[in-house]
């Protein structure tokens, strides 16, 4: 058996999420922030440990990573973390800046009045964190993805739901990267986000979708995510590895 994964503090049962959605979040947070490096290898048994839980939630939330292509199970090497090139990243981004343009879109066609509501109150929080400085970045990035979260619910559209969940590790990796590139960026942000829930509350379908691509793309090309693409275009060679 593999030994305990240090770095990694045990759960416990006392929060409203269940035990898998709580080891999944621990995991995926693992690998983004490095803790989990690329290519190590990870068992049921040594996280469970680790976590302080059973196996049965943690085989859950490495079904859930696996499906995400944050780890694979490979024949005689067992579940490797998989790692984040700075090629997958810039892939990924792109993928999210087309699903959650969409998202916003239809958000603008189908929001109704406590829905909209919902979103500026979201806002309203995110601007006081927006103000607070780098301390508040983690919280910060925790209410900008409860803002997209709101946003894509009111889509109703499962297919779509399914797809940006797959994307959801992806996306946490790169707004955290984000909101920390420059001191500007959390407001710079901000007032992107508001200009969002302004398409959406006047019910602009094509305005909505058109600034959240917007936003993204911009929010990537700060954190340094599509200068692969950039690389790739003019034939210059980029470390292969974890982006720093």
């Amino acid at each position: 058996m593999l030994p305990p994964v240090a770095g990694l503090p045990p759960l416990t049962a006392e929060d409203v999420l269940s035990l898998a959605e709580r080891a999944y979040r621990r995991l995926r947070d693992a690998i983004v922030d490095g803790s989990l490096p690329g290519g190590e290898r990870v068992s049921e048994r040594s996280l469970a440990q680790s976590l302080g839980i059973s196996a049965q939630p943690v085989r859950e939330a490495l079904g859930r990573l696996e499906a995400e292509g944050m780890v694979v199970t490979l024949p005689r090497r067992g579940t490797l973390v998989v790692e984040f090139t700075p090629e997958r990243l810039a892939e990924m981004g792109l993928i999210r800046v087309a699903l959650e343009g969409t998202a916003a879109g239809l958000a603008a066609r189908r929001a109704g009045p406590a829905e909209v509501a919902a979103l500026e109150e979201q806002l309203a929080r995110m601007r006081g964190l927006s103000r607070d400085g780098a301390a508040a970045i983690a919280l910060l990035a925790e209410a900008n993805e409860r803002f997209h979260e709101l946003i894509n619910g009111m889509t109703a559209n499962a297919f779509l739901l399914r797809s940006l969940e797959a994307l959801r590790a992806y996306d946490h990796f790169g707004r955290l990267r984000a909101l920390r590139a420059t001191p500007q960026e959390p407001r710079r942000a901000w007032r992107e986000h508001a200009g969002i829930v302004a398409a959406i509350r006047r019910h602009d379908p094509a305005a909505a979708e058109a600034r959240m691509r917007a936003h993204i793309h911009r929010s990537l090309e700060a954190s340094g995510i599509l200068d692969a693409l950039v690389a790739e275009a003019s034939g210059t060679a980029i470390d292969k590895g974890t982006p720093r």
